[in-house]
């Protein structure tokens, strides 16, 4: 759950005025969060682990690394010769890993 830190934070006093009672109260409202699902829809776009894609292909298109773009050496991705920090050939480092 994301924790908003630009909020007041609340004194002692005021954390012991809340009641259990109100303090349950907003649980269930933010809880009772209804969400239409057709369930037939979503089984049919659900992947099973183990599923046979032994029929499907895949039409990637490899393009080999260009004249202006170097592999790190640390993170091993290809980035474009403006993010060399140092190093050549085999040694670079991109900026990001400097």
């Amino acid at each position: 759950m994301a924790t908003d830190y630009d909020t007041p934070r609340k004194t002692d006093e005021e954390l012991h005025e809340e009641s259990l009672e109100e303090l349950k109260a907003k649980r269930a409202e933010a809880q009772s969060g209804q969400i239409d699902v057709d369930e037939a829809e979503a089984a049919e776009n659900l992947e099973l682990p183990g599923a046979d894609l032994s029929g499907e292909q895949l039409a990637v298109r490899v393009v080999p690394v260009q004249v202006d773009e170097f592999t790190c050496s640390r993170c091993f991705l290809i980035h474009h010769i403006t993010q060399l920090a140092k190093g050549e050939g085999a040694k670079a480092i991109c900026k990001e890993c400097a």
